[in-house]
Formats: structure tokens, C-alpha cells, sequence
């Protein structure tokens, strides 16, 4: 077993050093780079669970389902990576990788995903320098893989390469806190990316359902390790049940499936599928009751699609081409009744003045129980996009009597491209006013502070305008000398308000 200080440092030197290996080696996009390691530690898992299986036979007398038959057992990872490099780059492009396309793991088939994999690596060395580095991670120790392919991942982040960014954790993290998911719960994603939300979804049980006795605490560093021993009795529900994602990127699948299957979910269910298409399976769009108890996203928003290319079901409910306000409605489709969401969407979500715009706002407000508009700060996606976003949080059904309204200022990392941490972080403090309001604790009528409360009634007299900036009342303090950042701040506020009043004005033309 290797320490903890073994693992947080000398194996992130070693998945540093892995990269720098791909890129010199020719493989220079860093989607492909992850792809080509995630093709590898697949086929050392493959072999791991193999050899798991085969100790479990041997000791109950019962027959399992092999992966690999008489005949294909040069085909596992403890016999190829023993190879010469000129050997084993034969065998794994012609053979192992066209084995992928037909098998599973406990259940999960990704051979759906993995039927066009191929193997971008052409010099031998490379190969058997990756096969090296990666048979010296701990793939079978629990938290420690997972943390592993969390820190490769955030090299997507830092390269942003083809749009491939990923949401920041710490607002992924906030929004599954406000949704608080339980261990019963159906979760999940319709653009799931690199199952970002899926995963924090997992590490938030875990940790809520660790008791005293089951936090492990390194005596080194006093890190704690949280066992989510209370989970037993929710283990196979886990395993095989609670986490579904979608996305119509197939290597954004290869890498979810990953992502899960190293942090403990053994048969993730994760589908290619455009979920807006009309070829998306009905069953999670037609049930009145829909499939999910708990649905977190944050969807890609390209434009416009052709209306023949939208399943119809999404149509009758607004007629738009726009995905922002298509992804709405298909999350209310999939969500049981009751079921809950929170989604990151544009700000023009939330005062576009078009009839598909209010049509949506409508149906929120009316139709199901919006429950809160949290304004997010306008870098957060920075480098990579200056969008003005919001999370939605509603629930399917029941009836929206007040929305609880955040104004998030800073989210603990500066607003400019380089996002360095920085002090100021009003993420807890949303969380902490959330569950207060949830719970009837304190007042929320001072619109004039970063949270306050709306009626329904206030928001249908505004056209089901949804921007903050409609409802919160400015602070009437005198100020003597402006800063520079005090203009910039007024100035964006009066633009916002301008904005908002165009809108009114498109509205009753």
C-alpha cells in the first residue's frame, strides 16, 4: 500500500511526467492525450477485475463470465506489458483494442463507446513508457484513483482545447450541496461531459453518510478520508442504479465512464445520445412520472438547431430553436414528479423578451415550482468564455409561491483570465442562506442584500423577467469618492437595468 504522501505528490509527478511523454511523442491534442491514457488504465482494469473474478472462483467454486477466453489471454495487461515494445504495439493496436469493442465490467457495457477506440500512439517507446507509468499508479486503491483521474482531468481545464472546459468543481460542488441528492436517488446528466456532476454527486453521499467512527484521518496531515460507510445498504443501488449520463461526444463518454468506474461506480450507465434529438429514447421523455429524482447539468449551448432535428415532445412545449431553452424543457421531461434540478444557463435565459423565452419562464413558474435564480459573476468560465450565467433550481411539479435570489459577487477565484484564488468567496454563504430560507430561518424581504425572496405574483407582474438585477433594490449610500471598480461596478448595473428596460419595451410591442 503506498503512503498518502506517495500519492498526492510523487504520483501526480508521475501522470505529469506520463503527459509530457504524449506530448513529445506526437500526440500533442490534450482531449487525445487523456483518451489514449484512458484506453490504457481500461485494459489494467479489464485484467485487475479479471484476476479478481478468477480468486472468487477459486475459493466459492463458481463459475463467471470471463472477459478474456483460453484464447485471449495474451490479450491482458499482465501478459502484454512484459512485451517488447515492437511486440507489444502489434498486439495492442491490432488486438487489445479491438477487444474493447466487446466487453464489460461488472455489467457496464462499453463497447457502445468504445467500438471506433483506436491507438494514436505509433512509437514503441512511447508505448511502453505509458504501459510503465501506468502499471505503477494504485488503480485499486479506492479514493486514490479517483483523485488521480480528477487531477489528469484538470488538464482539460488548463488547456481549453476545442471548447472541452470543464465546469469549475467549486460551483459543481455548490449546486449538488443546494440540491442535497439522497442515497435512493435516480441522478443524472444530459450532457455529462467528464461526469463532473455525477462524481461530486458521489463524493457528497460519501461524505454525508460517513459516521464518526468510519473518518479516517491521515495522522501525517490530518487529511480526512471519508468511508460513506453508511452507504451499505445502498451499495448495489450505487453500483448500478443511481447514475445516468448522456452526452454526443463519444470520447467525452469513454472519459465519464472512467471517471465513475475509478471512483467506485462499477457499472456506470452512460449513453451516446443527443438528448434533444428525436431519437432519444421516449421512455425518459413521454412518462408523465419521467426517470430521475435528481438532475444537475450544465449543457452546451451552440445556437439554434433545425426543427426537424428536435424531438417533437420538446417542441409542443415551446417552440424554439434555441438548445439554452430546449435543455429546460427536456430536464423537466426526465424528471420524476417532485424530482429536482439545479442548471447553469445564459442570463439571456432569464429576460429574453422572445414568446419562446416567456413561454419558458412561464412554465417554471406556473407549471412547476421554481425555487431559486442564483446569479453567478460573469468570469467564472474565464479563459475560456466571459458568458453571464445563473443556475436554476426547480423541481418538477407542485407550485411556485417564492423564489429565493442570490447575487454571487465572487466565488473565491479572481474574475480575470488568470482565476487565482483570492479571499472573497460568497459560495458558502449561498449555501448557508439556501438551506436558512429552505428551512423558514431568517428574512428575506431586504432586497437590498445578496439574498432576498420574490412572490410569484412580483415576477408574473414583470413579464416572468427572471434577472436579478429587475428585483434587487440598489443601496442608497452616499459616496463621496469613486475607485475605480466602484464606476466599473455602477456602470455594469446600469447597463443590466438599461437592458432589462429594452426588453420590457420588446415585450409589449
Amino acid at each position: 500500500m503506498m503512503n498518502t504522501e506517495l500519492s498526492s505528490q510523487e504520483l501526480r509527478g508521475r501522470v505529469d511526467k506520463l503527459w509530457t511523454q504524449f506530448w513529445t511523442g506526437g500526440i500533442a491534442n490534450p482531449l487525445s492525450v487523456i483518451e489514449q491514457i484512458t484506453f490504457l488504465m481500461f485494459s489494467r482494469l479489464l485484467d485487475i477485475n479479471e484476476a479478481r473474478n478468477e480468486n472468487r472462483a477459486r475459493r466459492t467454486g463458481k463459475e463467471f463470465r470471463r472477459t478474456f477466453s483460453d484464447e485471449q489471454q495474451n490479450l491482458r495487461w499482465s501478459h502484454f506489458k512484459n512485451l517488447p515494445g515492437d511486440e507489444m504495439l502489434a498486439l495492442v493496436r491490432d488486438k487489445v483494442f479491438p477487444h474493447f469493442r466487446t466487453v464489460s465490467i461488472e455489467g457496464a457495457k462499453f463497447g457502445e463507446y468504445m467500438k471506433d477506440a483506436q491507438l494514436l500512439i505509433v512509437k514503441p517507446s512511447l508505448l511502453v513508457e505509458a504501459v510503465n507509468m501506468i502499471e505503477a499508479l494504485p488503480l485499486t486503491e479506492g479514493d486514490t484513483k479517483g483523485d488521480l483521474y480528477e487531477y489528469l482531468l484538470k488538464k482539460l481545464t488548463t488547456a481549453g482545447i476545442n471548447g472541452q472546459f470543464r465546469t469549475p468543481r467549486h460551483i459543481i460542488r455548490m449546486m449538488v450541496q443546494i440540491l442535497d441528492p439522497k442515497p435512493t436517488d435516480r441522478i443524472a446528466d444530459p450532457a455529462c461531459g467528464t461526469a463532473g456532476f455525477l462524481v461530486a454527486a458521489l463524493e457528497y453521499l460519501v461524505e454525508k453518510y460517513t459516521s464518526p467512527e468510519g473518518i479516517m484521518i491521515d495522522p501525517n496531515t490530518g487529511e480526512k478520508t471519508f468511508t460513506g460507510d453508511l452507504l451499505e445498504p445502498h451499495r448495489e443501488h450505487i453500483r448500478s442504479g443511481m447514475f445516468h449520463g448522456f452526452d454526443f461526444d463519444v470520447t467525452m463518454l469513454r472519459i465519464s465512464a472512467m471517471n465513475l468506474l475509478l471512483h467506485g461506480v462499477d457499472a456506470p450507465d452512460i449513453h451516446y445520445q443527443d438528448t434533444l434529438s428525436a431519437g432519444f429514447p421516449d421512455h425518459f421523455k413521454e412518462s408523465s412520472e419521467g426517470s430521475f429524482d435528481v438532475i444537475l447539468a450544465n449543457p452546451p449551448f451552440k445556437g439554434s438547431l433545425d426543427f426537424e432535428d428536435v424531438h417533437s415532445g420538446l417542441l409542443r412545449k415551446v417552440k424554439t430553436k434555441k438548445t439554452e431553452l430546449l435543455f429546460i424543457v427536456l430536464i423537466l421531461r426526465m424528471l420524476r414528479l417532485g424530482g429536482r434540478s439545479a442548471t447553469i444557463v445564459p442570463d439571456g435565459v432569464l429576460f429574453g423578451s422572445s414568446k419562446a423565452h416567456v413561454a419558458l419562464r412561464q412554465m417554471l413558474v406556473d407549471e412547476n415550482q421554481l425555487e431559486a435564480v442564483i446569479s453567478l459573476p460573469s468570469g467564472v468560465f474565464k479563459p475560456y468564455a466571459g458568458v453571464s450565467t445563473a443556475i436554476l433550481v426547480f423541481s418538477k411539479g407542485g407550485r411556485t409561491d417564492d423564489v429565493f435570489f442570490y447575487d454571487v459577487e465572487a466565488d473565491g477565484y479572481s474574475l480575470d483570465d488568470k482565476r487565482q484564488k483570492i479571499e472573497s468567496d460568497d459560495l458558502p454563504d449561498v449555501v448557508k442562506k439556501w438551506q436558512d430560507w429552505k428551512m423558514g430561518k431568517g428574512q428575506f424581504l431586504d432586497r437590498q442584500n445578496k439574498a432576498f425572496a420574490v412572490p410569484a405574483s412580483a415576477i408574473r407582474e414583470k413579464n416572468y423577467d427572471l434577472s436579478l438585477n429587475r428585483y434587487r433594490e440598489k443601496l442608497s449610500a452616499v459616496v463621496s469618492f469613486d475607485t475605480p471598480s466602484s464606476v466599473l461596478l455602477r456602470m455594469k448595473k446600469l447597463e443590466d437595468s438599461i437592458q432589462n428596460d429594452i426588453a420590457d419595451l420588446e415585450a409589449m410591442l
